[in-house]
């Protein structure tokens, strides 16, 4: 048996022959499969970690996407809170007003709340609602009799313009010629038509809750004794009768027959309704109020429409 192998090689210089035991053969046959096998395991890992390595990027990309995703949330989320904070600002700022407001009405009128009391409780005890508003406009003297065109002489003592003699003038006399309309700035009953000492031609006409209106110095009247009156109606015409030194309205309102400023009156509008609790002392707007808003349910409501008329003329 041979125990030998022969390599020949051809070259420029000829033949050579080689003779190399079998061992040698066997060591190269197996050192070519494993290089063979070691190139394959190379091989094998190289595809195998650009495998992982992109599922690593894959999954890196996505959590960066997530990543992104909830930055542009939290972007959100932030711009949500700062948003709230300043409607929550602007809410605070708003009831900090409206409690202000709410202390000089309770004020005005007489209010004295618990100090436990909601803002909203408050609100509710204290604030007219529209048809307590249209109620009010409709049952007390407001606005001006007649076209307003200026006071002539106010409302508090003077020198008499006729007899030169110092006393109180307990109405307003209104800027108006002869034969201007004249109107009815509540609803009421005529309890007196005719002639009175100094006031000459005077219609005077009971309103709710104790409020009287009187309006002197007329030429002629259109209404008569017992008369019951809407806001607004046509009473008399002005005119120059009495102690008069010429054509004007004289215009009283009186609250349980103690004369009032009624300039306060004549300016009175849904806008400033509540100045009126201040300027007239002489009238317990409190307790007025109070049943006012008591006995409201109890009262056939005035049709929506005609509330709506009420409180757009009182506006103006």
């Amino acid at each position: 048996m041979r125990k030998h192998f022969t390599i020949t090689i051809h070259d420029d210089k000829g033949l050579k022959q080689i003779n190399l035991p079998y061992s040698v053969k066997s060591g190269l046959l197996y050192a070519g499969i494993l290089f063979v096998a070691i190139g394959l395991l190379t091989l094998f890992g190289i595809f195998y970690l650009n495998s992982v390595i992109d599922d690593m990027i894959d999954k890196r990309t996505t959590m960066q996407k997530l990543i992104d995703k909830e930055y542009d949330k939290n972007a959100v989320l932030v711009e949500s809170i700062k948003q709230n904070q300043a409607v929550l600002k602007a809410k605070q700022e708003e009831l900090s007003t409206v409690t202000g407001r709410l202390d000089n009405i309770e004020g005005l009128i007489g209010l004295t709340p618990t100090q436990n009391m909601s803002v909203k409780e408050r609100i509710e005890i204290a604030t007219l609602t529209s048809e307590e508003i249209a109620l009010m406009f409709q049952s007390i003297p407001n606005g001006s009799p007649v076209e307003y065109k200026g006071v002539s002489s106010p409302f508090g003592y003077r020198n008499h313009p006729v007899t030169n003699k110092r006393g109180l003038h307990k109405g307003t006399d209104l800027i108006a010629a002869k034969n201007t309309p004249v109107y009815v700035q509540a609803d009421g009953v005529v309890d007196y038509v005719g002639w009175s000492k100094g006031y000459g031609r005077l219609v005077r006409i009971a309103h709710n809750y104790g409020f009287k209106t009187y309006y002197g110095h007329l030429e002629r009247y259109t209404v008569s004794i017992g008369d019951v009156l809407n806001k607004g109606d046509l009473i008399a015409y002005t005119g120059n009768s009495g102690l008069s030194n010429g054509p004007h309205l004289h215009y009283e309102v009186r609250f349980v027959d103690r004369p009032l400023n009624a300039y306060n009156f004549i300016k009175w509008r849904v806008g400033n309704y509540d100045d009126i609790f201040e300027k007239e002392k002489k009238v317990p707007w409190h307790s007025l109020v109070k049943i006012i808003t008591k006995n409201l349910s109890q009262i056939i409501k005035l049709p929506s429409s005609q509330r709506v008329v009420i409180l757009k003329e009182n506006s103006n």
